[in-house]
């Protein structure tokens, strides 16, 4: 199944933080799928990442779950991101301006 159709991703760098974003509209499923991805994602890499959802019953475009490295001196970040998306069969991140 192609996850680019359904979960949009958009990923934020800056001098020592890395964000991932995955936008899932209203879907529980999907939601599921993301949270299971980044749990087994954690499990071996033993990396422990900030983990939080906006969800908002107004606007589907930010039902999201964000992952962030706060001081992520070493960008370990990148590889974890990778690893995610891997699971979750993306291939691409959205473009931002």
């Amino acid at each position: 199944m192609d996850r680019c159709q359904e979960i949009k991703a958009h990923i934020r760098m800056e001098e020592r933080y890395e964000g991932l974003s995955l936008i899932f509209g209203d879907n529980k499923v999907l939601k599921g799928e993301i949270l299971q991805a980044i749990d087994d994602t954690k499990k071996e890499t033993g990396q422990t990442p900030f983990i939080f959802d906006k969800i908002s019953n107004d606007r589907q475009d930010i039902q999201c779950i964000y992952v962030e490295f706060h001081d992520d001196v070493h960008r370990e970040a990148g590889d974890f991101f990778t690893k995610v998306l891997r699971k979750l069969n993306i291939d691409k991140c959205e473009k931002d301006i």
